[in-house]
């Protein structure tokens, strides 16, 4: 505001607290009579005291309000050249990352990222230019007879790219001197040919996009990085070669996107993930080879989504995870190929769903799996081909249903399988064709339900004669002969 109106302002304010101290200080001395008590030179001269005092006060306060706004004048100065000299030094950098000599893009990459440290109010924008830079197609590589200078330009501009992946990656460590924790990266359809360590990264917050983006033949560590919220997207990524790494991975909060992921030939590892928050979702992906790997990974809480994706080849691999809690989706998920693993997992808690999905191909195992708590459900699945195998699995507490579910091709086996508590549920279910087989299940406890099946035409093989809490369908009535 004008610094007159500022003046005045702070006069009235000033006077106005002065007048409430004196009047408060009277109420406290009482009623005064003026024409019976005089007062002496000595309390006279207090009150002149005093009142200069307040002048000198009032004084003060105008000189503080003068001098604030002489600091601010002279902020608003320095602000400004800083500001000035941040902006010489980004159009500096910029210039130098289109130079045609690849030392003085380099130089401009250290610079960039220099300005990106110093300048926090223009700490985005840097990281922009430099994701820009990523986005940007690198020329094909020169043929082998191709002059030896230009390939050598060629490699050097490589370096460049490296060199920005390494500082980049360098900011999101958990102990980055100064950290671009939060900040937004934008790598939509990079193509990634060089190895990056992302390993130990932090991603408390800000969106992180490898929207599709090309892993052909390199390596991208992500191991031991903290997924605590933000949002990272590989949404239609593709996965042909070269190894990506989540292993030990910490996913607590936010998001991670792989919906629409094509995995042709890639190893994603998991292993030792840990997943106790937020989501993780690989929905409508493809998985037609590759590697996928959960292995020994442990699933306490969050959700893993593998809804509508589709399994005609590779490998997708959870064993020896453990399911403590969350939820992991398999729902409308198609498996045609490949093999897909939950050898000697452990359920103990949480939900795993493959309701709606469809079996015509490849397999599924659950071989040696424990199920000592959590539910783990099928209703409505379409077994028609493939393999589904529990074999050797133990169930002790776990709810199992496959309800709705169709069986009309396909194996589904059994064998092997201990039934010693819980409950296995096939309300409605249909065995019209396929194998089905319990050979060897031992049926000690819990409750393994057929009695409500909607279409017992091809049942299961390998039935005990009797076993305790097994319930069959009821057998159907004699055929009427012909007296009846």
């Amino acid at each position: 505001m004008p610094i007159s109106l500022a003046l005045a302002l702070t006069l009235i304010l000033a006077g106005a607290a002065a007048a409430g101290l004196v009047a408060m200080a009277l109420s406290q001395l009482g009623a005064v009579n003026l024409a019976t008590t005089r007062p002496t030179t000595t309390e006279v001269l207090e009150i002149v005291k005093i009142s200069l005092a307040v002048v000198a006060g009032l004084g003060g306060v105008v000189a503080l309000v003068v001098a604030y706004r002489k600091q601010r004048v002279t902020e608003a100065g320095e602000s400004r050249e800083q500001a000035k000299l941040f902006n010489e030094r980004f159009t500096t950098a910029a210039s130098q990352l289109g130079n045609d000599s690849p030392a003085v893009r380099l130089a401009g990459v250290h610079a960039m990222a220099a300005l990106a440290d110093d300048w926090e109010g223009g700490r985005q924008m840097c990281i922009d230019v430099l994701c820009a830079y990523l986005r940007m197609p690198p020329s094909p590589e020169p043929d082998a007879g191709t002059d030896q200078t230009e390939r050598t330009t060629w490699l050097a501009m490589g370096e460049v790219r490296s060199t920005i992946w390494r500082l980049i990656a360098t900011h999101l460590k958990a102990d980055a001197r100064t950290p671009w924790h939060g900040a937004d990266l934008d790598f939509t359809g990079v193509t990634i040919t060089n190895d990056i360590d992302f390993s130990n990264t932090v991603f408390p917050s800000g969106i992180i996009q490898f929207n599709g983006a090309e892993f052909s033949g390199s390596e991208v560590s992500f191991t031991g990085a903290q997924f605590s919220g933000g949002t990272v997207w590989f949404g239609g990524a593709k996965f042909s070669g070269g190894t990506v790494r989540f292993g030990g991975a910490k996913f607590s909060g936010g998001e991670v996107w792989f919906d629409e992921a094509k995995f042709s030939g890639s190893t994603v590892w998991f292993g030792g993930a840990k997943f106790s928050g937020g989501e993780v979702w690989f929905g409508e992906a493809k998985f037609s080879g590759g590697e996928v790997w959960f292995g020994g990974a442990e699933f306490s809480g969050g959700t893993v989504r593998f809804s509508e994706a589709e399994f005609s080849g590779g490998e997708v691999s959870f064993t020896g995870a453990k399911f403590s809690g969350g939820e992991v989706w398999f729902g409308e998920a198609k498996f045609s190929g490949g093999e897909v693993g939950f050898t000697d997992a452990k359920f103990s808690e949480g939900a795993i769903w493959f309701g709606g999905a469809e079996f015509s191909g490849g397999t599924v195992r659950f071989t040696e799996a424990k199920f000592s708590g959590g539910e783990v459900w099928f209703g409505g699945a379409e077994f028609s081909g493939g393999t589904v195998r529990f074999t050797e699995a133990k169930f002790s507490e776990s709810a199992i249903w496959f309800g709705g579910a169709e069986f009309s091709g396909g194996e589904v086996w059994f064998d092997g399988v201990e039934f010693s508590g819980g409950e296995v549920w096939f309300d409605g279910a249909k065995f019209s064709g396929g194998e089905v087989g319990f050979t060897g299940a031992k049926f000690s406890g819990g409750a393994v339900g057929f009695d409500t099946v909607a279409d017992w035409s091809h049942p299961p093989a390998d039935w005990p004669a009797q076993a305790p809490g097994l319930t069959l369908p009821p057998a159907p009535a004699p055929a009427p002969g012909p007296d009846s």
